[in-house]
């Protein structure tokens, strides 16, 4: 075995290195743009058959399919994501890579003295009174990483305005030009207004506006949380993977929004075992459960 090692290492060149090298970086760099949005699961799913491609060369029929497979899959990419695909050419053209590779996502709290349950008592004042006011509004809320704005069919307009409930309540007033878009929220902050969503493509409720599809939108292509409020009849929803819990009150949308936006626990371990804690354990696979499919969450239920 080692004798085979030494050989196959006789074989590579520090070309054949750097090129490796080189082409994980590039798979790296393509991940990491595509981490929060729609084109992930089809570039892994990509990925898995260039793999494939490449272990069975010594399977004719295998391979010649797959490199027809590969062929489609690379059209269908250009085809299906070409505007995600003019995304990347402007960013790269724009000189964006350096800067978003060295820009620091800030952490939850504090610059503003405005702690975690400050920012969210503020939040749920404002859905409150707008919600009594029957005024429409829709807030998008980050959890744990920034949303990429390029999911956005509209970015709206860039505002780094610290969060307020009188702010909120402003900017959602019919007689402003951000009224009809989303507010984005970035930990305390509001990060932008006026922002069009992308709306969801699942056949919803008569009684579901374009507020609610667009909020179905957007928690269904990014990790999300997006309150609604109904300009008709001042009811509040809050979407989240896709899904929308609705009619809420105030005071549920606060229980809500402290539960899933609690930052998860690090699972413990016996110091003197050096095992899981049962608790822990089952605490986490609870979790993961909560977050898996409907598909999947039945079949577990049933097992």
């Amino acid at each position: 075995m080692l004798a085979m090692l030494k050989a196959l290492l006789a074989e590579i060149s520090l070309i054949q290195i750097m090129d490796g090298i080189l082409l994980l970086c590039l798979v790296g760099l393509a991940l990491y743009w595509t981490r929060r949005t729609r084109v992930a699961i089809f570039l892994r799913g990509f990925l898995l058959l260039l793999l494939l491609y490449l272990i069975t060369e010594s399977l004719p029929l295998l391979h010649l399919l797959l490199d027809r497979l590969l062929i489609g899959a690379a059209v269908a990419m250009g085809i299906l994501f070409q505007p995600e695909l003019r995304g990347l050419l402007e960013y790269l053209g724009r000189g964006a890579l350096l800067h978003t590779l060295i820009e620091n996502y800030q952490p939850l709290a504090d610059g503003d003295g405005l702690d975690k349950e400050d920012y969210l008592e503020e939040l749920v004042q404002a859905v409150r009174e707008l919600s009594q006011n029957r005024t429409g509004a829709l807030i998008v809320i980050e959890m744990n990483e920034p949303i990429d704005p390029r999911i956005f069919t509209d970015k709206g307009v860039q505002l780094n305005a610290r969060l307020s409930r009188e702010l909120l309540q402003t900017i959602f007033q019919t007689s402003t030009l951000l009224h009809d878009g989303a507010v984005v929220l970035q930990q305390n902050r509001i990060r932008s207004a006026g922002v069009i969503l992308p709306v969801s493509d699942r056949v919803a409720s008569r009684q579901l506006g374009t507020r609610h599809r667009a909020a179905m939108g957007i928690s269904e292509q990014t990790k999300c949380l997006c309150v609604v409020i109904s300009e008709e009849t001042g009811s509040i929803s809050l979407a989240e993977a896709g899904r929308l819990e609705r009619p809420l009150t105030s005071s549920r949308l606060r229980e809500l929004l402290i539960e899933k936006l609690r930052p998860p626990r690090p699972v413990k371990t016996d110091s003197a075992l050096g095992r899981f804690q049962p608790a822990q354990v089952l605490n986490v696979l609870q979790r993961f459960s909560r977050n898996l499919p409907t598909p999947l969450q039945k079949m577990m239920s049933k097992e």
